[in-house]
């Protein structure tokens, strides 16, 4: 490609193709599935800040099947994807009991497609994964070396996507997170202020321990991992991330009301026991974060923080 003529405006134009060119080769492409949830989500409005860096390709299943491993490859090989975010995932726990084919499908087989084409392709995977791989009898933090000993089939079809992912490319990031919430589709956060609006009463579970993590800070720290990546080496393993500091369901759904300025709904603490489920919750899943934080100098905020943050901008929609 030519970009000296001689003739200042089609010089001119020339430096503008040259731009142009530099800027689309020193972009590195990236992959986001799951785009429709709430961390794929909460990556679209991360991403937006990156975009001299990056350019993200994001995708739910209409535009691409992960359960389809050439789908995947052609999708990869076209867009010359260096990066794959995997933030899809089955994630109805209870149903997962039942639906056990489509959970491996999506939890398992998906996270061994990208891998496999990852490593055909010379890309590198980010897969998010769960405190669920955990069996929450442990009273200290978890470190990313416990041992894992998942009990439900949505723990197990996870804990076996880590596995293959891993097996299929060793040029790989998991993210075990846990109790993810945002202003995006539904979970604990929206359910809760949901009920104190409806309900004089709420009956929530008071002996099951872990830490809220805002899919926002979440999803930023993803980004500052691929930042890192690109300006130092990509430092494949198992990291932790939820928000800074240690509660309850109980505790985490008065401090929502709190945030929400619900006074009317009275809320109970009750046992596990009291509120049988279909898939086992992990007593405890409280992670330690100390890898990831120094790892890649990424600072965490304390759930109390983010949840207000989150609750703010849900008012305000």
């Amino acid at each position: 490609m030519a970009f000296f003529s001689g003739n200042k405006q089609a010089d001119d134009q020339d430096e503008t193709a040259k731009n142009i060119f530099l800027f689309t080769l020193n972009q590195k492409n990236v992959l986001i599935t799951g785009a429709n949830g709430q961390l794929g989500n909460e990556m679209r409005r991360a991403s937006v800040k990156h975009e001299n860096n990056f350019k993200f390709f994001f995708t739910d299943v209409a535009e691409l099947d992960i359960t389809n491993r050439d789908a995947i490859d052609a999708f990869v090989k076209e867009n010359h994807i260096k990066y794959i975010i995997n933030c899809a995932a089955y994630t109805a726990v209870d149903k997962a009991e039942d639906d056990i084919d489509l959970c491996y499908k999506l939890n398992r087989d998906a996270a061994i497609n990208l891998g496999i084409v990852a490593t055909n392709n010379g890309a590198k995977v980010i897969h998010i994964s769960t405190d669920y791989v955990y069996d929450g009898t442990a009273s200290t933090p978890y470190k990313e070396t416990a041992n894992v000993n998942p009990q439900s089939v949505y723990g197990k079809s996870k804990q076996e996507g880590e596995a293959g992912l891993m097996e299929a490319c060793p040029d790989s990031i998991i993210i075990r997170t846990a109790w993810l919430y945002s202003i995006f589709g539904n979970n604990f956060v929206k359910t809760m202020i949901k009920y104190g609006k409806e309900r004089d009463t709420l009956n929530v579970v008071a002996d099951q321990t872990g830490t809220p993590t805002n899919a926002a800070d979440l999803a930023n720290a993803i980004i500052k991992i691929l930042d890192f990546s690109v300006a130092n080496k990509f430092e494949s393993g198992i990291y932790h991330y939820s928000n800074e500091g240690v509660t309850t369901w109980y505790d985490f759904t008065l401090a929502i009301h709190k945030d929400a300025g619900i006074t009317t709904c009275k809320v109970n603490p009750i046992t596990t026991d009291q509120y049988p489920t279909k898939a086992t919750r992990p007593q405890y899943s409280v992670l330690d974060k100390t890898k990831i934080k120094t790892t890649f100098n990424i600072s965490i905020p304390t759930w109390e923080e983010s949840l207000n943050i989150c609750i703010k901008e849900l008012l305000s929609i």
